[in-house]
């Protein structure tokens, strides 16, 4: 059995179960499909939380910078959900982590960087490409990473980001502060929904 240094100090798999890991387990045995937006609040040990802190670090600022506040949120959100659907679809039985929406605010600072175009926009999409294939290499070599979610996540970002558009070609507008706030709801509904439950079959 392979170590895998992401899983220490981590819950075991019937917490991390309840309180909404997602895959194919979760919602195909206990239909538990709001488990694709919970499971991105979830880790599986303090270095899994502390590499995504470390990349969330790095990436929102400049998704922020080009995105605004309230879209880098949605696609944030529904990216993250983007890249566990794409996992579930391709089979995988359980899996966690915001890694799937951290791939998904990459994948708009792709789609940015190729769509601005010019020097500035050119050399952010050669720094997040770097990226992307660090990401790639890092999931070949590292066991129980879902490569799945991570491309999801991507894609997911690539479409919300042409979708969404960026500061530069359209300022964000009631719309998107409209909806970045029904994520924000929808969110906590979803985490505060799983942790009741986990808390009613524990101590019931």
């Amino acid at each position: 059995m392979s170590f895998n240094p992401l899983s220490m100090l981590s819950p075991d798999q019937t917490s991390l179960l309840l309180l909404g890991g997602t895959g194919t387990i979760p919602i195909d045995r206990y239909g538990r499909f709001w488990s694709l937006l919970a499971a991105n609040y979830l880790h599986g040990g303090i270095l899994h939380i502390i590499f995504n802190l470390m990349a969330l670090r790095q990436i929102a600022p400049r998704v922020i910078q080009e995105y605004g506040i309230s879209r880098m949120f949605i696609i944030y959100s529904l990216g993250g959900i983007c890249g566990y659907v794409v996992s579930y679809l391709a089979g995988i039985p359980f899996t966690i982590g915001a890694s799937a929406a951290v791939c998904s605010l990459i994948g708009a600072l792709l789609y940015y960087g190729r769509s601005r175009g010019g020097a500035y926009g050119s050399a952010v999409y050669r720094e997040v490409s770097g990226w992307v294939i660090s990401l790639a290499l890092f999931g070949l070599v590292m066991p129980g990473i879902n490569n799945w979610g991570h491309g999801g996540g991507i894609v997911g970002g690539i479409f919300l980001g042409m979708l969404l558009g960026y500061d530069d070609r359209r300022k964000a507008g009631t719309g998107h502060h409209v909806l970045a706030q029904l994520c924000a709801l929808i969110t906590l509904g979803v985490l505060v929904w799983a942790l009741y439950g986990t808390l009613m079959l524990k101590f019931r």
